[in-house]
């Protein structure tokens, strides 16, 4: 894919029409995506909240419009390998953090995120490619 996938945090500002200047700054020019693991994320974030039909209609038909990265046997296997390589160093990841990081490390992009210390472990061992707003 090559380009920016945009972690659950960066992805709620755009959804809201929240994104920050620096933000768009990033995004200028890219394609950009979001991961299977942000879908799952944004519908809880709707459930949680209680959210009636228009609200969840608005939000499905933003997600139908965005790319999404799903989740294969080669995404599998760089999610496995993350996840072991994370426990060898005696820092495990929580697994959605760490589907994100497999799906742009198997797809070669960049990931968007406001919480890069969430992901820092992935950029300094496994070749994540992170940006930040």
């Amino acid at each position: 894919m090559a380009g920016v996938v945009l972690d659950t945090d960066a992805a709620s500002r755009l959804y809201r029409g929240r994104a920050e200047p620096d933000m768009m700054r990033v995004l200028a020019g890219s394609s950009f995506a979001i991961t299977f693991v942000t879908v799952g994320e944004l519908y809880l974030w709707a459930d949680v909240r209680s959210w009636g039909p228009p609200r969840r209609d608005q939000l499905e038909s933003w997600i139908n419009r965005v790319p999404v990265l799903n989740s294969d046997a080669v995404v599998a296997g760089v999610w496995a390998r993350l996840t072991a390589s994370a426990r060898r160093r005696g820092r495990p990841r929580p697994a959605n953090d760490t589907w994100v990081a497999a799906c742009c490390v198997a797809s070669e992009a960049a990931l968007l995120t406001y919480n890069r210390r969430d992901f820092e472990d992935f950029e300094l061992h496994d070749g994540l490619m992170l940006l930040q707003p």
